[in-house]
């Protein structure tokens, strides 16, 4: 391919990054701007024109698909084979390093790499040579101790001995964990990084071998990296100064998991004669959208700068969705989407965007209702989570002590001492004598063939079952769930827990009374069981909704997912729900210094996912917990440029119910039940194609807002949307 071929489909600011010197060069790439296209056309550029040999380019990206992506377009374009290219993530490079230098780098030539569940047997095997119950000692929450301080660039010989008992422990167990690494020659990712630093940092004729080799790095995504990978490639590059980084600081948004955005700012120290290049134009978004984008992400400081344009035109403004609550939020996108299918659009360009997970589960269940498939991108279902299971399982066996299923997910979950070898005599008890395990364990407590110390402890599972199912008795269903998780120790368990993942888990488990609370509040169904108590027909309901399957791979389904995992994906049509003070941005992010510019980045990553139409919604009352709130708009709105954005409906005033006709027309009820097709009255009868016939009891809100309590005769109380009811009157 000839150079024009190279350059010709590029605009200016593209060109100007493919085609600049061999130099340092910091390429500030905006959300839809071409990224992955400059990285391609730069490696392109260099080979064909600048005679660079393909050896002795080294190209950095973050995932392996992205390499695979890149590694395939080179080859595309210059018809070249890159198999034999060092293209890949980091970790990737790391390994093929150290497989080339083992014993330099101290590691046998067939050392083990350990992915994050081996690392987090390895510590629960740890914690029970060291006699430390996982109650207090969560692996998981020392995982992320030792790979923190490993992408710090610290093992354990360089922490100083704290005075705080815990953390000398947890000292004491990073020890023995890098001890019996190096004895079973043992390798995590965050070691495979660090090591590969150590190796070059301490081996000088590598160190110039690798500088002299590698006269050209390529890095993508370049705000994500931490402080150990940035470390690594200043090593490789300081000294000639070819260190070419493509990035965006408005997109950084994983702080909470290591990655440095002062990184960005180190490279222009370290590297004082670089060049930095914007890519502005995008062509994903319309005008209205980039716009938007834009503001908001001004209001974030020490940013390095760029401003995102199209040639596209403006395009339909932002819809502002202000719901009722969280169910009216979650029906109003569903309907919307529902609409978007029927007038042609497919359900593959729709995506529902929430910042926490529990959030889900709402958006589940209606678009279950409304036959529309679905997909949770990069995750499970509500109800087939891991913390969400466990907390099934305690009230299957509250409500059946003899489900061995839910017995063997449970006895030792949390951790309670219950080892393998005890719950393997329970299994042999209960299949010579035929028995449930739940009446193995009844009998082993007492039976003497067991050591003392194990007895003591299935007794104490046992107590805790049968005292949690007498402190259930005669309570309300939210309750006796709330009970479960609280005192079973699942809820305490993984607070314990660090990260972001256990955050999630946490408001899973909080999600989950919330589920329980508006389960109670909705009529039995005709298929239910009437005579079932109010726990057996949730779990009957949960086990239905588990059982509902996400659509298969091949079917074009609506993308359900969380904000962070849809940086890099794009959709025409774009829902960012639950944009509420305390939720987006988080609570914790209103506490900690600086996560709140990384939530508002996040935000912006949310916005520039959207190609055609975006909506924007939040909800003036939430359950959260199983606790109402009354919610405030997301400062993110604020933040927005009103002459692009247009409200669906103005916000509704819902405080206080009319309490007459007279009331109710004076508030608009009268004009806003007119809109949805027709007239009502405070003590009118109604007719609902669900429910039946009922009398309205109460009215709120106005014009297009207004809502009815309605009495039905066979369904109870209910409230309901005259927009969405479509009652008729009797």
């Amino acid at each position: 391919m000839d150079i024009t071929s190279i350059i010709e489909s590029l605009n200016e600011a593209q060109r100007t990054a493919v085609t600049a010197p061999p130099h340092a060069m910091l390429v500030l790439a905006g959300a839809g701007s071409g990224k992955t296209r400059v990285l391609v056309h730069r490696i392109a550029w260099l080979m064909r024109v600048e005679n660079v040999s393909p050896y002795s380019i080294l190209a950095v990206t973050f995932t392996n698909k992205a390499a695979r992506e890149m590694r395939g377009r080179i080859e595309q374009l210059l018809s070249f084979p890159a198999g034999n290219m060092w293209m890949g993530t980091f970790h990737g490079l790391a390994n093929r390093l150290l497989r080339r230098h083992a014993r330099e780098a101290g590691l046998p030539e067939s050392f083990q790499i350990l992915d994050s569940d081996d690392q987090y047997r390895l510590l629960r095997r740890i914690l029970k040579q060291l006699e430390l119950q996982e109650t207090s000692w969560p692996p998981r929450q020392i995982q992320w101790y030792i790979n923190g301080h490993k992408e710090e660039g610290r093992r354990a010989c360089h922490l100083q001995e704290s005075y705080d008992p815990a953390e000398r422990q947890l000292q004491r167990i990073y020890r023995e964990y890098e001890t019996l690494c190096e004895q079973s020659g043992l390798v995590d990712f965050a070691e495979l990084l660090l090591r590969a630093h150590e190796f070059l940092r301490d081996s000088p004729a590598a160190l110039a071998h690798y500088q002299q080799r590698f006269r050209h790095v390529l890095v993508d995504e370049f705000q994500d990296t931490n402080s150990i990978q940035y470390a690594w490639l200043n090593l490789l590059t300081r000294d000639n100064d070819n260190l070419c980084v493509v990035g965006d600081d408005d997109q950084s948004i994983y702080g909470w998991r290591g990655a440095k955005i002062e990184n960005l700012h180190s490279f222009q120290r370290d590297y004082p004669n670089h060049q930095i290049i914007r890519l502005e134009q995008n062509y994903r978004s319309t005008g209205n959208i980039l716009n938007a984008a834009n503001a908001l992400i001004d209001h974030n400081d020490g940013r390095l700068g760029k401003n995102l344009w199209t040639d596209s035109g403006a395009g339909d403004p932002i819809a502002l969705y202000a719901a009722f609550n969280e169910q009216d939020e979650a029906y109003f996108v569903v309907d919307r989407i529902r609409r978007w299918i029927q007038e042609g659009g497919s359900p593959l360009e729709c995506a529902i965007l929430y910042r926490s997970n529990a959030q889900s589960r709402q958006f589940e269940e209606k678009l279950i209702a409304m036959g529309i498939p679905y997909r949770v991108y990069g995750g499970l279902r509500f109800f087939e989570r891991q913390e969400i299971k466990d907390a099934l399982a305690y009230l299957y066996l509250l409500t059946h002590r003899d489900n061995d299923a839910a017995f063997e997910r449970i006895i030792n979950t949390p951790t309670r001492g219950i080892g393998a070898r005890t719950i393997d005599y329970l299994r042999n008890l209960a299949r010579a004598q035929q028995l449930t395990l739940w009446k193995a364990a009844l009998h082993a407590r007492t039976a003497n063939d067991l050591p003392a110390r194990a007895q003591t402890l299935l007794g104490g599972f046992i107590d805790l079952i049968n005292a949690l199912s007498e402190r259930m008795a005669d309570r309300p269903l939210h309750e006796q769930i709330r009970l479960a998780i609280e005192n079973s120790g699942l809820l305490e368990y993984y607070r314990k827990e660090k990260g972001e993942q256990a955050e999630t888990r946490v408001e899973n488990l909080e999600e989950l009374v919330t589920a329980a609370r508006q389960f109670e509040a909705e009529p039995p169904g005709a298929e239910e069981d009437l005579s079932a108590t109010p726990l057996e027909r949730f779990l009957a309901h949960a086990a239905l909704e588990a059982g509902e399957a996400q659509g298969d791979p091949y079917q074009a389904c609506v993308q359900l997912m969380s904000l962070h995992s849809a940086k890099g994906l794009e959709f025409e049509l774009v829902f960012i729900v639950g944009l509420e003070e305390g939720l987006f941005p988080s609570m914790q992010s209103l506490e900690q210094p600086g996560r709140l510019e990384e939530e508002r980045r996040l935000c912006y990553v949310g916005l520039t996912r959207a190609q055609k139409l975006l909506y924007l919604t939040y909800a003036e009352s939430r359950r959260l917990y199983g606790k109402e709130h009354r919610a405030r708009p997301s400062r993110f709105l604020n933040e927005l440029p009103a002459e692009n954005c247009q409200e669906v409906r103005a916000r509704a005033n819902v405080n206080r119910p009319v309490a007459s006709y007279e009331a109710a027309a004076r508030s608009g009820f009268e004009d806003g039940s007119a809109a949805a097709g027709g007239s009502f009255r405070l003590g009118q009868s109604v007719f609902h194609a669900k429910f039946g016939e009922g009398v309205i009891l109460q009215a709120e809100g106005s014009g297009a807002q207004a809502r009815v309590q309605v009495k039905f005769a066979e369904s109870g109380v209910k409230w309901l949307v005259l927009a969405y009811a479509n009652l008729q009157g009797r």
